[in-house]
Formats: C-alpha cells, structure tokens, sequence
C-alpha cells in the first residue's frame, strides 16, 4: 500500500486544497495533544476517532495498517502514528505540523509543573499527592505489563524468552555501570530471527545458524558538558525505544538512576507520575525529567533548566521525525518482511519481561505503608476489572492524597 499522499478520501469525494489540509492537520493534532489523557492505547483510540469516524481521511483498514507498521520502529508509537498521518495527509510539512503540534501541548503542560516541583516539591501537602500518585503509577505500569503479556508471550519460546530477560534484568541490577535493556533487546531479537528460521529436520540444523542555546550559556562549563552527555542519552532513548512508552521507564531507571546517578528513585517515580497525568505520549517525561537535571543536578537556574528540558523534549522526540520520514514510503513493505516478524517475535516477551523488572522495582519504592498497598490494590481492581481510564484513577489518587496531607 502507497503512502503517498491520497488524491481522494474514502468517500470518493476529492480532497480540500493543500493549505486546508495543513491547518487541518494542525488543528487535529493540536487538539490531540491536549485532550489525549489515559496512555498510548487511548491516545490511538482518540486518533481513530477524529480521523477515521469523524473526518474520514482514510479508512479503518489503511489506519490498522499504520498502526501495525508503526510498531517495526522505535520511538513512540502513538507519536508516530500522529506523524505518519500528517506525512500522508499533508507530505512533508504535514509530518512536522502533527509532530509538533501532538507534543507541545504536553511541553507547555509539563514545564511550569516541574518548576512547581522544584519550588514547593518539599511541602507536605505535595509530597502526599505524590506518594497516593505513585502507587498508582506502580499499578498502572504492572497491568500494562499484564496486557502485554497476553499478546506478546503467546507460546513456550515467547515464555522462555522472557524468563531469560527478566532474569538478566534483575541480575544487572546489581550492575550500577551497566544499562542491560537495549542489549537484552537487541539478544532476544537475534534469537527470535535463529529461531523462527531453524528447519525443524534435526539433519540441517547446522545450515540455519548464521537546542535552546541561550539557556545553555548560563551553564558552567562542567554543567555544559552534562548537558549534552543528557542530550545524547535522550536521543539514544528515542532512536532505541521499541514498543509501548512504558519501557521508557526501564531506560530512565538504568540510566539516569543506575548509571549517571543523576536522580533518585523517588524522583524517577515522581516523573513518570507527570508524565501520566498530562496529556500527550509519556515520552514527554522526558520535559519534566530535562528540567529537574538543568535546575537541580546541573545548578543552571531557571533558564537553565527551561533548556535542559527543551533540549531532552526535542532529542527523545527527533528520532521519530527522521524515522517517519525516511521509512514511512517503506513501511508497508517492512511489515511484510519474515525476518522483521521474527525479529518482533523474540523481542516482545523480552519488552514484557523488562517492564515487570522496572514494575518490582518501582514498587519496592513505592508501595511502602498501608495506604499505598491498599491504592495499589484497589487501581488494579479498577484498571484490570473494569477498565476505568487511568485518568481518573490518578485524578482520585491526588485529590486522596491531598486530603490526607490536609488531615495528618
């Protein structure tokens, strides 16, 4: 299937002018980027609805088809899937308005909250908002993890796959230096493509095998160079992200906890839990992640922290941008290739297993006290039993957590 740009809709009917269809990619995109509350899979739903019901740019089957082809690369699925209907609706510039447009929302969102973090993160009553949050972020994460497993360990290799990565994640635990997950990723798809292309004749085994620079001035020098050592980070996350936004949090744990030492558990926890309740891809942890390192590890100030985040929002985001622009054409054909399936085969029990190691591990330092366990519990009953949007979950858990703030 073409991904050129369509000269009719569905409908039969031909398409609006070029300058229409970009500010009608602008103003679908932008809206999105407000309104899309509850994770991946709701932003996809939000999607479908706006372009497929609603405005009928495409129909059901070309929408599966993108978001099926999306999934063979890294980064944000979500965001991605947004930028490969502005490419296809509105070409190139089309591409960079949804982009745009999908992610500031949450930049806009997230910034002045993490100078409020960072101003009053300390009082009491934030702190409590927070440790109701977190315990539903742990809850949130592990029944993702539930989902995923359902679909992504559908067989005894897939099951054994994933034992093996979820073994190697805890061990490297212990590894402070090391970040395992792209490694582990990276194993489990070479096994998958072995695998899946081993002739099952015991006699032919051995024939299978084979840039906000004004921010950045007020930086010292040693600050500058942890700039851009984040930098690089952010964009080795963004071009090496597969699946679903929540392994972003193994990334953030291994590398940014573990490795680099720049931040604690507990401000880890407190990132993802904004991440959560903005709207926008949970990539855009990243904002508020940015602007903690640039205020606080960095000692940059304000200015330096408005950097810090800008720079890490564009460099976890600009592996997307390039990715859709230079396979989207291709992404049809990629999705048909053996090798990609199999590859696809061996990694996703190996994404499932990575996110139960991150889930045990954010609950051992979450989930401390009666009032988080019995949070958790009741989020799991409320997410896994009848599928309540996580939105309102954490809206409820902050609104218990500020009254018990108000009455301890």
């Amino acid at each position: 299937m073409s991904e050129s740009a369509p000269t009719t809709q569905p409908a039969g009917q031909p398409l609006p002018p070029y300058p229409a269809r970009l500010r009608e990619v602008a103003e679908v995109f932008l809206r999105l980027g407000f309104t899309s509350f509850g994770g991946p899979a709701a932003a996809l739903a939000l999607i479908e609805d706006e372009v497929v019901h609603r405005r009928k740019w495409l129909d059901r089957g070309h929408f599966l088809d993108m978001v099926a082809t999306v999934n063979f690369i890294p980064g944000p699925n979500s965001t991605e899937l947004a930028i490969h209907l502005g490419l296809w609706r509105a070409g190139f510039a089309g591409l960079v308005v949804a982009g745009v447009c999908f992610v500031v929302p949450a930049v806009l969102i997230i910034l002045p909250i993490a100078w409020f973090y960072v101003r009053f993160g300390s009082l009491p009553q934030a702190r409590h908002i927070l440790y109701a949050i977190n315990a539903v972020i742990v809850a949130i994460v592990a029944v993702a993890m539930g989902r995923f497993a359902r679909t992504g360990i559908t067989n005894s290799f897939g099951a054994v796959v994933a034992t093996a990565a979820a073994a190697a994640g805890f061990a490297c635990q212990y590894y402070k230096g090391s970040q395992p997950d792209l490694l582990i990723l990276a194993i489990a798809a070479a096994v998958g493509m072995v695998w899946h292309n081993i002739p099952r004749k015991p006699t032919n085994l051995l024939l299978s095998l084979p840039a906000p620079w004004l921010g950045v001035a007020v930086l010292d020098p040693a600050a500058r160079d942890n700039l851009w050592r984040m930098t690089l980070f952010f964009l080795k996350v963004g071009a090496t992200l597969f699946g679903s936004g929540y392994v972003l949090v193994s990334y953030l744990q291994s590398g940014l906890v573990d490795h680099l030492h720049w931040m604690t558990p507990r401000q880890l926890l407190d990132t993802i839990a904004v991440g959560q309740i903005t709207p926008g891809p949970l990539l855009t942890s990243a904002t508020f992640a940015g602007y903690l390192l640039g205020r606080q590890t960095f000692n940059g100030g304000l200015f330096g922290g408005i950097a810090s985040a800008l720079l890490a929002t564009g460099a976890i985001f600009a592996p997307a941008f390039f990715f859709i622009a230079l396979f989207g054409p291709l992404l049809p054909r990629l999705r048909k290739n053996k090798l990609v399936r199999d590859a696809l085969d061996g990694m996703n029990p190996a994404v499932v297993a990575l996110i139960l190691v991150v889930t045990v591990r954010l609950g051992i330092d979450a989930l401390r006290g009666w009032p988080a366990m019995a949070l958790f519990a009741l989020s799991i009953t409320l997410l896994w039993r009848w599928k309540i949007n996580t939105t309102w979950i954490i809206v409820g858990a902050a609104i218990v957590g500020w009254a018990g703030g108000r009455f301890a």
